[in-house]
C-alpha cells in the first residue's frame, strides 16, 4: 500500500510539470514581459488566441499621457501589406484591438510605444494570435479531464511495470480507454467546434496535437494486444508510457488549422 501510494504521488507530480511545460510552452500561451517607457516599468499581456466572436483587445496601463502607442499588423501569411493603427486611450489605459477573424484565422502583430524621445517595440518579433470558434463548456470540461487522466493514468502505468506489480495490465485498459475517450473522441468534437474540422492531423493534415494522440494511442493499442505481464508485455507497457510522456511535451495546438489567407482578397 505504501510503495503504491508512492508511485501515484510520483505520477502525479511528473504529470503536473509536464501539463504546466506545455502550457507554458505552447503556442497559444499569453506573451508577457515588461518594458522601461518616460522612467515607468509597464508590464504587458499580449494574447495569442482568441474567440471569432469579438475583436481580440487588450489593454496596457500607462497613466502618463505623453506615452503614446501604435501597432503594426496583417493578416498571417498572406498579400496584404502591412497595416498600422494607433493604440486609442481609456483613461490610464492604451488599448490594442485585433479585428475579428474567421475560425482559424491567424493574425500577425507588434505593438510599440513611444514617449517624446524613442520608440520601444513591446516583442522582438511579431506575434501571431489565432482565432477560433467558441467551444462549449460541457465537451471542455470532459476532454480535459480525459486527457490529463490518461497522462496520469499512462506514468503510473509505467512506474507500475518497472516495479513487476500486478495491476499494470488492468491501468493499461484504463489508460487506453482515458486515451481513446479523450483523445479520439472528444477532440475531434472540440476541433469541430473550434476550426470546422474533425481530424487536422495526419495523414490529412499537420496538426500536431491530433497526430501526437494518434501516435501515443498505437504504442497503448500493441501493448494491450502483447497480453496480460509478460515480460514482453512489461517492455511494451514501459515503453508506451515513455511515448505518451514525450509526446505531451510537445507544446499543445502546435502546427494547428490555419486559414489560408492566400485564397482570398487582400485586406
Amino acid at each position: 500500500m505504501k510503495n503504491s501510494l508512492v508511485l501515484w504521488i510520483m505520477a502525479i507530480v511528473i504529470t503536473l510539470a509536464s501539463v504546466v511545460y506545455q502550457r507554458l510552452t505552447g503556442p497559444t500561451h499569453p506573451v508577457r514581459g515588461e518594458v522601461t517607457v518616460a522612467d515607468q516599468t509597464i508590464t504587458f499581456k499580449l494574447l495569442r488566441t482568441h474567440e471569432t466572436i469579438a475583436d481580440a483587445v487588450m489593454s496596457i496601463t500607462i497613466p502618463n499621457e505623453n506615452v503614446t502607442g501604435f501597432m503594426e499588423f496583417k493578416r498571417f501569411r498572406s498579400h496584404d501589406t502591412l497595416s498600422r493603427s494607433e493604440l486609442p486611450r481609456d483613461g490610464d489605459r492604451l488599448n490594442i484591438i485585433i479585428p475579428k477573424q474567421p475560425s482559424a484565422g491567424k493574425v500577425v502583430y507588434q505593438v510599440f510605444l513611444r514617449d517624446e524621445d524613442r520608440t520601444y517595440p513591446l516583442t522582438e518579433t511579431p506575434i501571431i494570435i489565432r482565432f477560433k470558434d467558441p467551444v462549449p463548456i460541457f465537451i471542455i470540461v470532459p476532454h480535459v479531464f480525459c486527457m490529463f487522466a490518461a497522462m496520469l493514468v499512462a506514468t503510473r502505468t509505467g512506474f507500475e511495470s518497472l516495479a513487476r506489480k500486478p495491476h499494470a495490465y488492468r491501468l493499461t485498459i484504463w489508460t487506453t480507454a482515458l486515451l481513446f475517450v479523450g483523445g479520439l473522441i472528444l477532440g475531434p468534437i472540440m476541433q469541430k467546434y473550434a476550426f470546422g474540422e474533425f481530424w487536422t492531423g495526419w495523414p490529412w493534415g499537420h496538426d500536431l496535437t491530433d497526430t501526437k494522440t494518434a501516435f501515443a494511442l498505437i504504442f497503448w493499442l500493441i501493448a494491450l494486444w502483447k497480453g496480460k505481464p509478460s515480460e514482453t508485455g512489461r517492455k511494451w507497457i514501459v515503453l508506451a508510457s515513455v511515448v505518451t510522456l514525450l509526446i505531451y511535451l510537445i507544446p499543445h495546438s502546435a502546427w494547428g488549422s490555419e486559414l489560408d489567407y492566400t485564397k482570398m482578397p487582400p485586406s
